[in-house]
């Protein structure tokens, strides 16, 4: 278990970024965290003694830039950084508008990469550990989920190349989750959207994430049945294609709800 450190914790108020900084912030482990999202202030002020709450906007530049002055005014290092910010859209892919584009990559793709930048220079060639938290859909693509997998297609991209030159100082863990039992894929639906098979529970996401964190380990997939899923697939096609025809039929009753609560509306969802 990670003991002892400076942490700090993005996309923290919710989901699995909340479990894992539960799980850290226990008293009897010494670590103290620093926890940013757009509301953490609002929410977590007074979680515990050894978590400091930061309002910041992980999808900007200033945001990220913002965090890392609040880090260096609390810490002398941060010894790991954890990025776990992010968010979905679950839509029909079949609109023009470029600020909704710009918005899932800035927070999604650039707040991740730009961390990255920020924190090798913080370290300045000491030792450090940082994580992104990718998704199961940044190697398999999910109907519905258009813009979210190119954003997670993305994370699994930077990370792989970047294993090619990273310097030896800094540890890098890539976190692919599966869909977690929380309202994470709901997120702005009126409708109430099935999530993708299988789900996990967010507390076994975070313990998976804590551990393969601490080991330095690259890759951290928590759900063992999909990786035996990737197997099946890659040797046997025609299984991929069922679980999107399921999937697809998910999203197709999906859009018919959609459609039938919103009369008035367009066909597309926006």
């Amino acid at each position: 278990m990670i003991k002892n450190s400076k942490i700090v914790i993005t996309g923290s108020t919710s989901g699995i970024g909340f479990e894992m900084m539960k799980m850290l912030a226990e008293p009897e482990l010494g670590n103290t965290i620093l926890t940013c999202s757009r509301t953490a202030e609002e929410k977590l002020s007074d979680y515990a003694s050894n978590v400091i709450a930061f309002n910041a906007d992980t999808g900007s530049k200033e945001g990220i830039d913002a965090i890392f002055a609040k880090a260096e005014e609390l810490f002398d290092k941060i010894d790991i950084f954890i990025a776990n910010s992010g968010f979905p859209y679950y839509e029909k892919f079949d609109y023009v508008n470029y600020e909704k584009i710009d918005k899932i990559f800035k927070v999604n793709v650039y707040g991740p990469i730009y961390t990255y930048q920020k924190y090798l220079a913080h370290l300045n060639g000491r030792e450090g550990k940082m994580a992104i938290t990718a998704s199961a859909m940044g190697t398999m693509a999910m109907p519905g989920y258009t813009l979210y997998t190119a954003t997670k297609f993305a994370l699994n991209g930077f990370q792989e190349a970047l294993y090619l030159e990273i310097p030896k100082n800094i540890k890098l863990t890539t976190i692919y989750p599966v869909a977690t039992n929380t309202n994470f894929f709901n997120v702005g639906n009126s409708v109430f959207a099935l999530k993708p098979f299988p789900v996990q529970e967010p507390t076994t996401v975070a313990k998976a994430a804590i551990k393969g964190i601490d080991k330095g380990k690259q890759k951290v997939s928590p759900c063992k049945l999909f990786d035996i899923s990737k197997v099946l697939t890659f040797v046997c096609p025609p299984a991929k294609k069922f679980y999107w025809w399921e999937e697809t039929l998910k999203f197709k009753m999906f859009l018919k709800e959609s459609q039938k609560s919103n009369p008035k509306q367009s066909k597309k969802v926006y």
